[in-house]
Formats: structure tokens, sequence, C-alpha cells
């Protein structure tokens, strides 16, 4: 797991990767104008509550400009934490540099690490998008957990998420 360390918007605390060292540990790139991110909130909030039953510790961050997307600033997030029941981290990579070093390249994105903080899943909630009729399930995601929880490997078909890009700063935007 890249290392960060980044400002909570809920509790305005920085939380740092080290806190989710040594459990198996889900980072979520989220943000709150996204509608790929808006379909899934109600599951990504029970998401946050298995995996504080399984022992896997959670946080969400938002790599948004800002200055284009003021409603995915600070304010707004603990706002939308607090309505939609986020019982995880909502952190503000107010640089960018953490989207980068973990690659990310979408609302919503998912890393699942080990205990160990080896990549074991990066991949989709499941597989409902807005207007698709399908339910929300996490079910993918949930899959991955189940499995690392259990000390096993999660399914090698893990499909990419599907969501809006990440709203780079001018001149940010990463070569990858």
């Amino acid at each position: 797991m890249p290392a960060f360390n980044l400002r909570d918007a809920v509790s305005d605390r920085d939380f740092s990767s080290a806190d989710l060292g040594g459990k198996p540990a889900l980072v979520a790139f989220i943000c709150n104008h996204c509608p790929y991110v808006q379909h899934l909130r109600e599951g990504l909030a029970r998401i946050g509550r298995l995996c504080r039953e399984r022992g896997v510790g959670m946080v969400a961050i938002n790599s948004n400009d800002i200055a284009t997307y003021p409603q995915d600033g600070p304010g707004p997030m603990a706002e939308e934490a607090r309505e939609r029941g986020y019982e995880f981290p909502y952190l503000f990579d107010e640089s960018q540099a953490v989207a980068k070093a973990f690659r990310a390249a979408c609302t919503p994105d998912f890393y699942l690490f080990d205990a160990g903080g080896k990549l074991a899943y990066r991949g989709q909630f499941d597989d409902s998008r807005p207007g698709s009729g399908k339910p929300v399930t996490g079910r993918d995601l949930e899959q991955a957990i189940d499995a690392v929880v259990s000390g096993r490997a999660p399914s090698p078909d893990q499909r990419p998420s599907i969501g809006c890009s990440i709203k780079w700063k001018a001149g940010n935007a990463p070569g990858y």
C-alpha cells in the first residue's frame, strides 16, 4: 500500500496509512458529485459497517480538484459522510499525490489490501450502474473482503471500476 498522511474531513484529524497497518484494509477513491458514487452510497455505507465488523480497516479518499468541483471540498465531504452514515474516515487528497501513488483513475475505485499491505483486489463494487436497473449489492467487493479475511486470495476475475475520471488540477494529470 502506498504510504499517505491525509486530513479526515469529518474529524479534522490527520489519518495515516500506518493507521491501517497489520490488518486487511480497503481504500476507496470516491467524491460527492459523481453519479456512479451517488448510485452506490448506501451500499458503500453498508460495506463500511461490514469492514468494521470483520476487522478490516477502511478509508475513502477524495482527490478531485475543488477549484473546479467545490462540492467535493472538505466541508461538503464532512456533510456527505454524516448524511450517508459513513463510519470510515473520508480523507481529502488536496495535492492529488496519493491518487497518483495508487494510480487511481476514477471514482469509485477500490483497493483491498491484505494484512501485510499487499494489494489483493482492485476492481468494481458490483455490476450495477446508474440507470442499469441492477440492484446495488457490493457483491464483487464483498466477496474479495470475505476471501482476504479468510486468508484466501480473491478471485483473479477482477473487473475494473467504471465511473467518473478523477478531476485533476490543470497540469497535474498523471501520465499513466
